[in-house]
């Protein structure tokens, strides 16, 4: 109003309160950073009191800070971080007066927000908006902003609700999921703060991700003076440019195998974090993120399981999962894994089990709390029969087998896919650890061909119905589960992946509209068939024929899919009088004995 009028005494005796107003809360107490376009990440930080990650008056627990953001028609409330000085991953600083908040506008247009800031004893760990007393000079702060429209490309976050195959929100494209599931120590690097490296805790596994310095690009991240963490940014560049699109990571493997990746400052403290080293986590985390690759977040192992709070959604464990949510849940595709081997193991291992209600209320809180409703998955350990009532709040499981050979693959997929529609769960299946402990998935060296892990476990997984499958790498070999610092190791078995994916996207296969349908040809196939085509047929190896099919009347194209090589080759066309006929199905070109797709589609007339 003022801008433009004339400056005279009464103009400036009009400005005195909004000066004063001004000059009390300089310097500015909320800053908004970022791309204003749908689906980009915005940062606001928020100025608070002045406190170290190793203060008495603890700034984890005894400060809360939330920020709801508000549009015509949605409503998010995100939880904000201690960041220290706001750039604590450069500067280690351990100490400072910034929140620091994540948000991703899912839509277009005007939106507002407003602060809760709140104070008191571990007002943190408490759901209630009102506990604690107010901090004054950033509660109930308030702003608006406007966000464009998405940029061309933008896929914007990936989305589960109930589905079997996860679609990315702004496209609605398919997502399958092809990973390693090992290290799971990936996190045990050392260019990364912290004292992890010397504590005495298996200090001999901690990582330097050597051979992949060479994968590190002019212009990708680094944190530091000294240009840290080229190596470990290059192994995501590695796993992205070959074809893959997920990663797998432990966030705290405290009494577990590993014992090096844990988000706190000491191994023996749950209250306190290490500022510094989660900002350098999430300088990968995000480069990965950028990078296309799907971010499986595994919060707890078998041996850890009861660490934080006996088991119990006490003040360690909340404090733990707001941390997760508030730092790293506003990247686009992830799933929060809730335990690796959770529950009574097999085993029986002399540890503390969590109970159903336990597990029960570890999703809660991610229901409750993540405010972009991400996945939510927990791995067995035990089966999963006691989350599978309507009090469960998961939205999918995360299978591990028990074979050498993978054999249990299929039927497991299949078994648990089929009670969640039974019960009507809606659950996602994923095969995030294929195989058995001591072997799983060999090394180029030890088995070159992957033909079991091929057959049995990559292509059987998508032919059960999984939306994707992660390789876990067994102990008895070099570059294990726990060893393993090159991911060219298994070079030979992720081009098999990507032939996977490349038939996936270049036939855009309606997976979603897909069953398993065995019983439509007469050989030992697995099929999965779409109402109207296409017919997906995977000939196992070592079948002695290609046998016969039954399809609806109608006029099919066939084309033989190499899976070794990822190569077409057009076997021919089927004309079928339906009314229950078989019809043969032709040998595949060259080596009879080895497996083969056979995509069997509708020929347009």
């Amino acid at each position: 109003h003022y801008i433009n009028a004339p400056l005279n005494h009464c103009a400036i005796k009009s400005l005195l309160p909004l000066l004063l107003l001004f000059c009390s809360r300089a310097p500015a107490q909320i800053t908004l950073s970022g791309p204003t376009a749908a689906w980009e990440t915005l940062t606001l930080d928020i100025y608070g009191p002045a406190t170290d990650e190793g203060d008495p008056v603890n700034p984890f627990l005894s400060y809360r800070a939330d920020v709801t953001f508000r549009h015509d028609s949605a409503n998010y409330r995100v939880p904000a971080y201690y960041a220290a000085d706001g750039d604590a991953a450069n500067s280690g600083a351990t100490g400072g007066r910034i929140w620091r908040c994540h948000f991703v506008p899912d839509r277009p247009g005007e939106w507002a927000y407003t602060v809760s800031f709140r104070r008191g004893a571990n007002v943190a760990v408490s759901d209630h908006p009102a506990a604690g007393q107010p901090y004054p000079d950033a509660d109930g702060r308030h702003g608006r902003f406007r966000v464009n429209p998405a940029a061309t490309g933008q896929r914007g976050r990936l989305q589960f609700g109930g589905r079997q195959y996860p679609v990315w929100a702004a496209t609605g494209e398919l997502f399958y999921k092809l990973g390693p599931d090992a290290p799971e120590n990936l996190l045990a690097y050392a260019d990364f703060d912290g004292g992890f490296a010397t504590d005495g805790h298996k200090d001999e596994l901690v990582k330097t991700w050597a051979a992949h310095r060479r994968d590190w690009r002019p212009g990708d991240p680094t944190w530091g003076a000294d240009q840290r963490g080229k190596a470990l940014i290059g192994a995501v560049n590695y796993l992205a440019e070959a074809g893959l699109n997920s990663i797998s990571f432990l966030t705290n493997n405290i009494t577990g195998d590993d014992r090096n990746v844990f988000p706190y400052v000491s191994y023996d403290d749950y209250a306190r974090l290490d500022v510094s080293k989660l900002a350098q986590w999430a300088i990968v985390l995000g480069h990965a993120a950028r990078r296309g690759l799907f971010l499986h977040f595994k919060l707890s192992e078998v041996e850890n399981q009861c660490l934080l709070d006996g088991g119990e959604l006490g003040p360690q464990r909340r404090l733990y999962y707001r941390e997760m949510i508030a730092r790293f849940g506003h990247y686009p595709a992830l799933n929060w894994n809730l335990g690796e081997e959770n529950g009574r193991w097999a085993n029986d291992y002399p540890l503390l089990w969590q109970t159903t209600t336990q597990r029960l209320a570890m999703a809660r809180y991610f229901r409750d709390h993540d405010p972009y409703g991400h996945h939510r998955v927990i791995h067995n350990g035990q089966p999963f029969y006691d989350l599978a009532g309507p009090e469960s709040d998961y939205t999918g499981v995360s299978l591990q087998t028990n074979r050498a050979d993978f054999a249990n693959v299929y039927p497991h997929v299949r078994h648990w896919l089929d009670l969640s529609r039974s019960e009507r769960l809606g659950w996602a299946v994923a095969v995030d650890e294929p195989g058995d402990a001591e072997h799983s998935l060999l090394p180029d060296t030890d088995d070159p061909d992957h033909d079991l892990a091929r057959q049995n476990a990559l292509w059987g997984s998508l032919l059960a119905g999984a939306w994707g499958t992660e390789w876990y790498f067994g102990y008895a070999h070099a570059h294990s589960d726990l060893t393993c610092q090159d991911f060219r190791s298994r070079e030979l078995f992720w081009s098999q992946c990507s032939h996977l994916k490349k038939i996936l996207e270049e036939e855009k296969m309606p997976l979603p509209g897909m069953m398993p349908a065995n019983a439509l040809t007469t050989a030992d196939d697995w099929v999965l068939a779409h109402p109207q085509g296409p017919y997906l047929i995977y000939r196992k190896m070592g079948t002695p024929t290609a046998g016969a099919i039954t399809l609806p009347g109608g006029r099919y194209t066939l084309r033989y899919y190499n899976p070794r090589t990822g190569e077409y080759t057009v076997a021919g066309e089927l004309r079928s009088p339906g009314a229950g006929t078989a019809l043969a199905l032709p040998e595949p070109p060259v080596q009879l004995d080895m497996d083969w797709a056979l995509l069997v589609s509708t020929r347009k007339q």
